[in-house]
């Protein structure tokens, strides 16, 4: 295993308990709601269960917790035991219906043309081959099938002035109104030491990935640039004002 990867394998070990805290929190809020019409919105139309859908970095379960729970044929992968065991644990009754593997991103272990929709949400700034995953992602989608790519410029604050002084109004922000920083409540200089060697943190998204998506070969790319509003709580949109969610959907 590369040493970054073994790095992230224990960073994101080290996280899986809080991070789940923040999914259960999700789930029960209003989040859950929003995010299942979000997505049920660019799906294909057909009934849930004539859908299968693959979940990347799972983490601890949301989206394959809330899509399975509309019907739809869920597989979810993570690269870390410990978010799947979490994930488990979330989706309680549902689990079953789920189908869980330990995977990596980058070098899926399913057959071509298997899925008619991808998802994956606040993975590919973390990866260290990010290309090479996106045409994973696309040899694995059946023709005609859907990805959709939820991420944001996490990062973009430790290599440029002016974000880092948005990203330091956003913390003080969310001290002044006593809500929870969803930044450094993590073990943030280990995530910096980490995001500072991920080749994407210092690079202009999703202006990215729209070009190397159509370069490998996906179809009627769209983006949707700040989409918070749409599935964001209150908290998160004080804690990420100057860092925007964004949506890459594209079809195969």
């Amino acid at each position: 295993m590369p040493e970054q990867l073994k790095e992230l394998e224990k960073y994101w070990s080290g996280r899986a308990e809080g991070y789940s805290a923040v999914n259960q929190e999700e789930l029960a809020g209003e989040q859950h709601q929003k995010w299942l019409h979000y997505l049920q919105n660019r799906f294909p139309d057909k009934a849930p269960e004539q859908v299968s859908v693959l979940d990347i970095g799972t983490g601890p379960g949301f989206f394959a917790i809330i899509l399975a729970e509309a019907g739809y044929h869920v597989t979810a992968v993570d690269y870390t035991a410990a978010m799947l065991k979490q994930a488990r644990r979330n989706a309680g009754v549902l689990s079953d219906s789920i189908t869980w593997k330990m995977m990596d991103a980058q070098n899926l272990d399913f057959e071509d043309n298997t899925f008619d929709v991808i998802v994956s949400r606040n993975l590919t700034w973390n990866l260290d081959e990010p290309e090479k995953a996106y045409a994973q992602w696309l040899r694995v989608l059946k023709p005609g099938g859907t990805l959709l790519n939820f991420d944001a410029n996490w990062y973009g604050y430790l290599f440029d002035e002016e974000k880092r002084l948005l990203y330091e109004t956003d913390r003080a922000n969310v001290a002044s109104l006593n809500l929870e920083d969803q930044y450094t409540c993590t073990d943030i200089n280990a995530m910096e030491a980490l995001a500072r060697n991920m080749p994407l943190s210092n690079i202009l998204r999703p202006d990215w990935d729209k070009k190397i998506l159509s370069e490998l070969g996906f179809s009627s790319i769209r983006i949707e640039e700040d989409m918070g509003s749409q599935v964001y709580s209150f908290m998160e949109r004080i804690n990420y004002a100057a860092t925007p969610l964004f949506c890459v959907q594209a079809f195969k």
